[in-house]
């Protein structure tokens, strides 16, 4: 009942957000993105809304991971206390971050991009895993529904082969920006369906002259990327982790449809002579340029790309062995603010928060300390190891 409410007073607040929310019309503007807003992504998720206002974004596009729900969150263990058990969280977690990450944006365009967190097997632990995942998703379908059916959404999904009314992958159009979500929250990465239904689409935009670029947001990075050690290439399975070669198995159908996007998002860019821009977040840390690898520059098929996972969860280290040259801080939270030209020209620019950017009402609702130890702690000083896949040349 709990979440219910929480869900049914957010849908309320912003339900008529679709419709009287400013658009872009015309000349330059801007759009907000982030993604991984779990652990204290109460408190910077208000800051991040605050700052984009601030700034005139004309949308703000989440790249997955709301909840930790393998846990509780930090945030919200310290506002609930003990008297908040693990089960319970469950069923409020989503309700939560519907209150306090997404309606401070208010009327602002809200976009939302499931993540690996969205899809943690949580569930009836008598089904087997699949079926325990595939449960998690509808529940974050119907949670999420509005969202994800954003009349823009809905619209442009017309004109898709496969028509459904709600789906995690999913495209609209702002001006002359083709936007495009991905779903690669499974460990197996893109599911073929996902990748013709990609496919479709490029063939469709690359006849329109009214798509003068294209901004392709998911939760995991594509494969070989700067970021190689916590993205669609894989994870290494646990030294204890009995089916290690399922997570092999996973990793390998990860890393291959990761790459086949790639090269469609290359060849849609070298074809059309338009620019493709790609988003993602799973690392809790900012990285420009995640794409100038050996592997990628070796197939004369490198694309702009941005990893943004820095807006709340728990701050990652950066890889080791990154280039000198490399544009990527740690620790740190924070957004990237684009700035579109009519020309359809995008800039990006990573907007970093301190805590003298969290609203005076968050630090009064959760208390200076915790405020500190969200800045002061909240970090992860181990780098993610990489899979082999990742040594690829």
């Amino acid at each position: 009942m709990v979440r219910r409410a929480i869900y049914i007073f957010v849908l309320v607040t912003l339900w008529g957000s679709g419709a009287r929310a400013q658009q872009a019309t015309g000349g330059t503007w801007r759009f907000a993105v982030s993604g991984d807003s779990r652990d204290y992504g109460d408190v910077v998720m208000p800051a991040i809304a605050q700052s984009a206002l601030a700034r005139n974004a004309k949308l703000y596009w989440h790249l997955g991971d709301f909840r930790a729900m393998f846990d509780i969150d930090e945030d919200m263990g310290t506002l609930y206390g003990k008297s908040l058990g693990l089960d319970e969280y469950r069923l409020i977690a989503w309700g939560d971050f519907l209150s306090n990450q997404v309606a401070p944006f208010g009327l602002l365009p809200v976009y939302l991009g499931i993540g690996n967190h969205e899809v943690i097997k949580v569930t009836d632990k008598s089904k087997s895993p699949a079926d325990r995942e595939a449960q998690s998703r509808a529940d974050f379908t119907a949670q999420f529904g509005y969202w994800l059916s954003r009349p823009e959404i809905s619209r442009d999904r017309t004109g898709d082969t496969k028509e459904v009314a709600v789906s995690t992958y999913y495209h609209w159009k702002t001006q002359q920006v083709e936007f495009i979500y991905l779903d690669n929250a499974s460990a197996s990465g893109f599911e073929v369906a996902q990748l013709k239904w990609l496919e479709e689409l490029l063939m469709r935009d690359k006849a329109d002259p009214g798509v003068k670029a294209m901004v392709v947001g998911m939760h995991r990075a594509l494969p070989n990327s700067l970021g190689c050690a916590h993205s669609m290439n894989g994870d290494p399975p646990p030294p204890t982790n009995v089916d290690s070669k399922g997570r092999e198995g996973a990793n390998r159908l990860s890393t291959e449809s990761g790459r086949r996007a790639y090269a469609d998002l290359a060849q849609w860019q070298k074809e059309t002579g338009r620019s493709v821009y790609v988003l993602a977040s799973h690392s809790h840390f900012y990285m420009a340029d995640v794409f100038q690898t050996e592997y990628w520059k070796n197939r004369h098929q490198v694309l702009e790309g941005w990893i943004v996972g820095t807006a709340g969860a728990k701050r990652n280290a950066l890889p080791k062995d990154l280039p000198r040259t490399a544009v990527a801080k740690e620790f740190i939270y924070g957004y990237l603010l684009a700035t579109v030209k009519p020309d359809g020209k995008i800039t990006f620019e990573f907007k970093l928060l301190t805590e003298k950017d969290i609203p005076k009402r968050v630090v009064a609702r959760y208390g200076k300390e915790f405020v500190d130890q969200c800045f002061r702690e909240n970090r992860d000083p181990t780098p993610h190891a990489a899979v082999e896949s990742c040594k690829d040349k």
